[in-house]
């Protein structure tokens, strides 16, 4: 299977001020663009080429995870974002935030620190745990949760590409501007999914 950059559900000036235009093209339009075309070069002749994204990245180890792993998170990262977003999450999701954290403010402080306190290039992650338990998570480079056997239901990216050309070194900054852009709504159906 041959992979293709998919098309953002929104303009690419559409973030901002959160995220610019300019960010979004390198982002969205080279970064990721590179990470699907090296992939689709790596699997070609391989038993990969006819698997999904999500299987080649549970099974593959190596340039193939990465390439895979990060094409896969950018996905899942972009398509989280919209221009009217649904600020707050509802329903079972509020309320399985609630318990497992003791209220909204205090996970998105939570999700914000682990963004923040992650040494070099990687992610942060809201995954629900087998047992139904929410978590947050951390991971290096192309790190993905479904390796973990937890499913993902928000992310932010924390390499300095995501970033820099809007915020330079200023990671905090970022991550708390992006609660501005994050759609709830996507978020929740992710975690209604998993019930």
């Amino acid at each position: 299977m041959k992979f293709e950059l998919p098309a953002l559900p929104y303009a690419v000036n559409a973030l901002e001020p959160v995220i610019s235009a300019r960010t979004v093209e390198f982002h969205w339009g080279k970064h990721e663009a590179a990470y699907i075309n090296n992939l689709n070069n790596l699997i070609a002749g391989t038993p990969f080429e006819a698997e999904t994204l999500e299987e080649i990245l549970l099974k593959s180890d190596g340039a193939i995870y990465n390439n895979a792993a990060q094409a896969w998170n950018h996905i899942f990262f972009f398509f989280q974002l919209a221009p009217n977003a649904k600020r707050e999450p509802g329903g079972a999701l509020r309320q399985a935030i609630d318990e497992d954290f003791g209220s909204f403010a205090a996970f998105q402080e939570a999700f914000v620190k682990a963004g923040t306190t992650l040494f070099g290039s990687g992610w942060a992650w809201l995954s629900v745990k087998p047992n139904g338990k929410l978590e947050i998570t951390q991971g290096p480079n192309a790190q993905n949760p479904l390796k973990n056997g937890v499913t993902p239901l928000l992310t932010a990216d924390v390499w300095e590409h995501a970033y820099y050309l809007d915020y330079q070194n200023r990671r905090a900054d970022f991550l708390s501007a992006l609660w501005d852009i994050i759609d709830w709504k996507v978020v929740e159906k992710r975690y209604e999914d998993t019930l």
